[in-house]
């Protein structure tokens, strides 16, 4: 099973599995901007073809070796792809969500010294009022398309421990942090995910909605590649083309964020045999409630489909796994996230003054991790905050047993006073009350559990059930509702609750 460890080079990482699987196919829900010419299926080889060009065309607007590319345009496939070709270079692809304002952009901008910024019709109009990057540094989509060249380019290399690739924190406190990785680290967190990978036998078709910005795209992506999986992925999460897309291609496996499994469970509820070929499904980023993992499950066409839950943080990579099957679920405890992977990755629980405890004793959530990220970029000072030696600290307050399975039970900053677990009510709310898409709870006036809540877009707030399930609950205020697509959210779909308590706070005033 356990894969050689290599460093992550993503071009050359590309390029390997376009020779050994170049007929293996790539298909497309929507039309890539910046790479028209694939259209809605394409193959490994022509991919990298079209890779090599695109370097090239980015060559010849100016970009060289070590120089910083931002990518902050429509969440699509081709996001990844023009990461690729910036790599093909040994420039350094700096992955920025489309949803971040130009106003954060702009302090980021300063940060990176002086960088190139690759944007769409999605980014244009923040990408041209940005302060801080002249207009000779902006590279327009349709620039590269239109841009000629000669001759091909040839590849160029950083050397494994250089930054060679950034994604950027979720926000959720504040302005979001640069994450600066090497093909080094990198290389351990495929090493993890190929591990993984080793257990499928069958090549089967691979659909996933994951934001390309996020390091877990790059991982993810680079070793199904190296696996020779066929890939699908989803741009657009909407209900009726999810149900298009899985009816159409009828993948083996499904990846996606916790929040759009969550949303999508009315979907598999209602019409199962939409997700009925899928036999593993996959779900990163976060915890997940029971009932959500179980519904996906029951859909499956085979007797014993499985349902992983990685927990993972974007400084250390993937780092907890459990799988997850109908019989086990019924006796799960869904904040039991599992265990760290032999020689690659664990966690421990520590007090507030960074000392291990015993087993049953809840504490902060330190994790070790060969694929920890190098620091934050012009950030250092913030990123060593979190070391402790060969440890992290997360940021998450959780549990271990006397077995060494951890259980997540909230973040550190957003503990409410007298709840032991605001995830853990999250989750059975989620669990007996379906016809709510989302459930968070926040601190609310005097630092009260004030829950917010979201319907699904089918159904309505049925207030007996919601009081009559919160009646052995600890106490929380009158749910405050709102729309699903009214959450603020960071770009993996988690919530961002700081912000959610900022506006019940203004709003109070």
């Amino acid at each position: 099973m356990f894969n050689k460890y290599k460093p992550l080079n993503l071009y050359t990482n590309f390029a390997e599995a376009a020779e050994r699987f170049p007929s293996q196919a790539i298909y497309f829900d929507e039309p890539l901007t910046a790479f028209p010419e694939l259209q809605l299926q394409t193959t490994y080889a022509d991919s990298k073809n079209a890779l090599i060009m695109k370097a090239t065309q980015l060559h010849k607007i100016g970009v060289k070796k070590g120089e910083k590319v931002i990518v902050y345009k429509s969440a699509k496939f081709d996001t990844y792809l023009l990461a690729v070709a910036v790599s093909y270079l040994g420039a350094v692809p700096i992955m920025i969500s489309a949803h971040l304002p130009a106003d954060t952009m702009d302090i980021l901008v300063a940060r990176l010294d002086d960088p190139w910024m690759v944007f769409d019709g999605d980014t244009a109009k923040k990408a041209q009022s940005l302060k801080n990057l002249p207009a000779s540094k902006l590279i327009a989509v349709e620039e590269i398309l239109a841009t000629t060249f000669d001759q091909l380019c040839e590849q160029d290399f950083l050397t494994p421990d250089t930054i060679s690739y950034m994604t950027h924190t979720s926000g959720t406190t504040g302005v979001p942090k640069l994450i600066a990785h090497s093909a080094n680290s990198m290389g351990w967190r495929t090493k993890w995910q190929k591990n993984i990978l080793s257990l499928i036998r069958k090549r089967g078709l691979v659909a996933f909605h994951i934001s390309p910005v996020h390091s877990r795209f790059n991982i993810g992506i680079s070793s199904l590649m190296a696996k020779g999986f066929p890939l699908l992925p989803i741009a657009n999460p909407s209900r009726a083309n999810v149900t298009k897309i899985m009816t159409e291609y009828a993948p083996m496996v499904l990846e996606t964020h916790p929040n759009h499994f969550v949303q999508w469970a009315s979907l598999a509820r209602e019409e199962p045999a939409v997700f009925q070929s899928v036999k593993y499904y996959h779900s990163t980023f976060d915890a997940i409630n029971k009932e959500t993992m179980a519904t996906f499950l029951r859909c499956s066409e085979y007797r014993l489909p499985v349902f992983l839950q990685v927990y993972g943080q974007s400084e250390c990579g993937p780092m907890i796994m459990r799988f997850h099957t109908k019989s086990t679920l019924k006796r799960t405890n869904a904040r039991a996230m599992g265990v760290g992977m032999p020689g690659l990755t664990k966690a421990r629980i520590v007090d507030q003054d960074g000392k291990p405890v015993s087993a049953g004793t809840s504490g902060n959530i330190q994790m070790f991790s060969k694929g920890r990220a190098l620091t934050y970029y012009k950030e250092t000072p913030r990123f060593e905050e979190n070391v402790y030696g060969a440890w992290w600290d997360s940021g998450d307050y959780g549990v271990k047993s006397r077995l060494g399975g951890l259980s997540l039970l909230d973040r550190q900053v957003d503990l409410v006073d007298k709840i032991d677990s605001t995830l853990a009510i999250e989750d059975a709310l989620l669990d007996e009350l379906t016809f709510l898409d989302e459930v968070v709870i926040i601190r609310g006036k005097n630092g009260s559990p004030q829950p917010i809540v979201a319907v699904n877009e089918s159904a309505e707030m049925n207030w007996d059930l919601w009081w009559k399930k919160v009646s052995d609950l600890p106490h929380l205020n009158e749910p405050i509702l709102m729309k699903y697509d009214e959450m603020p959210r960071t770009a993996t779909m988690k919530i961002q609750r700081l912000e959610l308590e900022r506006s019940l706070q203004n709003s109070e005033n």
